[in-house]
């Protein structure tokens, strides 16, 4: 076999390196209008018939792609990342800073119910599992963080969770808790003063 010449590797590297197939305008456009891309293509094909890749022809445009005989090794299963929900996030921080919690618990911090799945996903996610059950009426099952929850967000114990300074600090606080956690300590240092007015 003998070896291929300059126009052939050039017309090579470039279809190697086109994020699409190219026409023979186009590889011209690197080349020179002169040049004989259409022999060099020819050859190429020859070079690489029977190997894992190959360059084909589609319509006017040329590509490499891998052989059909091997794309079957070249799939696989791609897990589509999910986007947790609002209600998700939610119930993850309250289960986080809560440990171990009950669901009766989650919904009475939240303010409301937790959808049937939302704990699924966060237990499919690894994140949260079962943690035994309170020993109150009715043993309701309590949840916990995993370890796969501290390794997914860097964290090396749920010591390293931010306090509401650092939440604060970094702009993460609804206005409105804002506005209610200044409210009630306006409220407690109004009760102070009055307590105070009244001895």
């Amino acid at each position: 076999m003998t070896p291929p010449d300059d126009l052939t590797r050039a017309v090579e590297a470039i279809l190697f390196a086109a994020t699409e197939p190219l026409t023979l305008d186009a590889i011209r456009a690197h080349l020179g209008q002169e040049a004989d891309v259409r022999a060099a293509l020819e050859a190429l094909q020859g070079q690489y018939a029977g190997r894992g890749i190959e360059i084909v022809r589609r319509g006017e445009r040329w590509h490499f792609q891998t052989a059909a005989d091997m794309a079957h090794l070249l799939r696989r299963d791609r897990e589509e990342p999910r986007k947790l929900s609002r209600a998700g996030i939610e119930t993850l921080a309250i289960i986080a800073y809560h440990e171990p919690a009950t669901r009766a618990e989650i919904e009475a911090i939240r303010g409301v119910q937790i959808s049937k799945g939302t704990i699924d996903v966060l237990m499919e996610a690894g994140w949260v599992r079962p943690a035994g059950r309170r020993e109150v009426p009715g043993r309701p099952l309590m949840y916990a963080t995993t370890p796969e929850f501290l390794a997914h967000f860097g964290l090396a114990s749920r010591r390293d969770l931010p306090g509401i300074d650092d939440l604060k600090a970094a702009g993460l606080l609804d206005p409105v808790d804002l506005a209610f956690e200044s409210a009630l300590e306006d409220t407690d240092i109004n009760e102070v003063a009055n307590a105070d007015e009244g001895d």
